[in-house]
């Protein structure tokens, strides 16, 4: 019996020194590099913007939203949520897929004669998003008093990353990637 103890601790004590001894390559690397999390990320101001179009693409490690605006975008809220809710009314947009994005921009999908800057076939699915990875749903909700609400269904809630790019010419974009798994 106390050999075996002895035998036990010897085996216990030989183990935690390999865990100490461990390189630090052995400790598993973040998802393709990302360091991305999962919080709310915003910019404030109002925008004298348009909202010209929505696209999707797919990459190796995320899949991607590009909000097209004709003019410089500066305010922006992308946020998981529990639900997405339409602006004015507050009914609820409903989305496919594990996690709820709520992405409110700062700009109209209108100009100022209220002629539409931005119209889909489908508001429910406003981009085909069929085959991809993450994605399983991007939903127009719509403009309301200079603001534009987007539904995006993903299929889990995943580290997201938000930027701004400019360019080409006067234009600007507000691109959403979220990554494929943790």
């Amino acid at each position: 019996m106390k050999k075996r103890i002895l035998s036990l601790l010897a085996t216990c004590a030989m183990l935690c020194g390999l865990a100490v001894l461990a390189p630090a390559s052995a400790v598993a690397a973040p998802y393709c590099g990302i360091h991305w999390g999962s919080l709310p990320e915003s910019a404030s101001g109002m925008s004298s913007a348009q909202i010209e179009n929505l696209r999707t693409g797919r990459h190796t490690c995320f899949d991607r939203l590009v909000i097209d605006l004709e003019g410089d975008v500066s305010g922006y809220s992308v946020a998981y949520v529990n639900r997405v809710s339409e602006l004015g009314s507050g009914s609820t947009v409903p989305l496919s897929g594990g996690a709820d994005l709520s992405i409110l921009v700062e700009a109209p999908a209108y100009d100022s004669s209220s002629g539409a800057t931005y119209s889909p076939r489908n508001r429910s699915h406003a981009v085909n998003v069929n085959g991809y990875r993450t994605f399983r749903q991007v939903a127009f909700s719509g403009s309301f008093e200079g603001q534009t609400l987007i539904g995006l269904g993903v299929r889990a809630r995943l580290p997201m990353r938000v930027f701004t790019l400019d360019g080409p010419g006067d234009s600007s974009r507000l691109v959403i990637d979220v990554a494929h798994r943790w």
